[in-house]
């Protein structure tokens, strides 16, 4: 029971701080859709872990903070709030790049995503 209850208010405490977070459409106005194309890597022999695409609307939540897929991992994982946040700055539609998991495991950087962020906007009335 006791692993139940710990397991429901750590999922509580995670819904809790994406709601925080805010809605896209408040945190990012003029943005309609979000596309994140991910492939998962990890140090050893089969590297490629797992590859995955992931979209968001303007009416979902801003969360974009990837949990660490590798067994093991704590405290890690992959914030592309950045990214997001850069690109609708700027009002550019995609970015590539690479970032490295910095979480508790016994080897350092093991793990990392490629990644391509695609990003669509409201069309302007002329």
């Amino acid at each position: 029971m006791n692993h139940r209850q710990s397991y429901r208010q750590k999922q509580e405490l995670e819904r809790t701080a994406l709601v925080a977070l805010g809605l896209i459409s408040e945190r990012y106005a003029g943005v309609s859709n979000i596309e994140f194309r991910m492939i998962y890597y990890r140090r050893g022999f089969d590297a490629v872990l797992m590859k995955r695409t992931l979209s968001f609307s303007s009416a979902d939540y801003a969360g974009f903070h990837m949990k660490c897929m590798e067994d093991g991992c704590t405290g890690g994982g992959f914030d592309l709030a950045p990214v997001v946040a850069g690109l609708a700055k700027s009002h550019k539609k995609t970015t590539k790049g690479k970032v490295y998991c910095h979480g508790m495991n016994h080897t350092f950087g093991h793990a990392s995503i490629a990644y391509e962020v695609n990003i669509q906007y409201h069309k302007q009335a002329k």
